[in-house]
């Protein structure tokens, strides 16, 4: 992927935060000057990767398999003592038909919330005791209200609702077909990308990068070490 792709998907993304009135804190400004300026007093956004961040799942397909985020907040389940928080906040952009693949989480609970846009569909299983996808029914929390889901069911999200999804549901989600770019919300335990998520296939988590020009703003696993 081109940096900039990158920066043009992050410039599209803030002008749709900026369409609901989503405000994103000021670390989401600062540019990779900013960043050759911060000492250990921004140790929390590296070690934690919140911020910018960009994944095609090493499918050099980002248009049709790929999800832009921006991760607010993050606690640490490695660095308890200095990192605390329990929880997570994060924004995503998906695109219609632009799929985040099936995966779950083996101790993540998280919300998934349509915040505006389009609407979000969430295919859904449950996994089974060999980690595969299970012939079950199972239940899901849509806004408190309890559903019961088959295999392979489609929980569509449109702007305002919201899914509970517990550990060891497979899910995956993408935009509805002639719906627009949806801004997705998500709120759930701390968020540990090395070492909670298991897709049904495995896929590489961050894009590799052709630097064609400068970075508007660096990625989560881009950030200059503290001197």
């Amino acid at each position: 992927m081109k940096r900039s792709e990158i920066n043009t998907y992050i410039k599209e993304a803030k002008a749709l935060f900026d369409s609901i009135s989503f405000k994103l804190p000021p670390f989401g400004f600062w540019s990779a000057e900013d960043w050759n300026t911060k000492g250990h007093e921004a140790d929390e956004i590296r070690i934690n990767q919140l911020g910018w961040d960009l994944t095609d799942y090493g499918e050099d397909d980002y248009e049709n398999m790929g999800l832009l985020l921006f991760t607010i907040r993050n606690g640490n389940y490695h660095r308890r003592d200095t990192y605390p928080k329990g929880y997570a906040e994060k924004i995503m952009i998906i695109k219609e038909n632009q799929i985040c693949p099936m995966h779950f989480h083996w101790k993540k609970r998280e919300d998934i919330i349509n915040r505006g846009g389009g609407n979000l569909v969430l295919e859904l299983y449950k996994a089974d005791d060999n980690e595969a996808l299970s012939d079950l029914t199972f239940t899901v929390s849509v806004d408190g209200v309890t559903r019961e889901c088959k295999p392979g069911d489609k929980v569509i999200l449109t702007p305002g609702e919201s899914i509970c999804l517990e550990p060891y549901v497979y899910h995956r989600f993408y935009g509805e077909s002639g719906k627009g770019t949806v801004i997705v919300g998500e709120v759930s335990d701390v968020n540990d990308d090395d070492n909670d998520n298991r897709f049904i296939t495995p896929l590489k988590r961050f894009p590799k990068i052709i630097e064609d020009e400068s970075p508007v703003h660096l990625l989560c696993n881009e950030y200059p070490a503290a001197e």
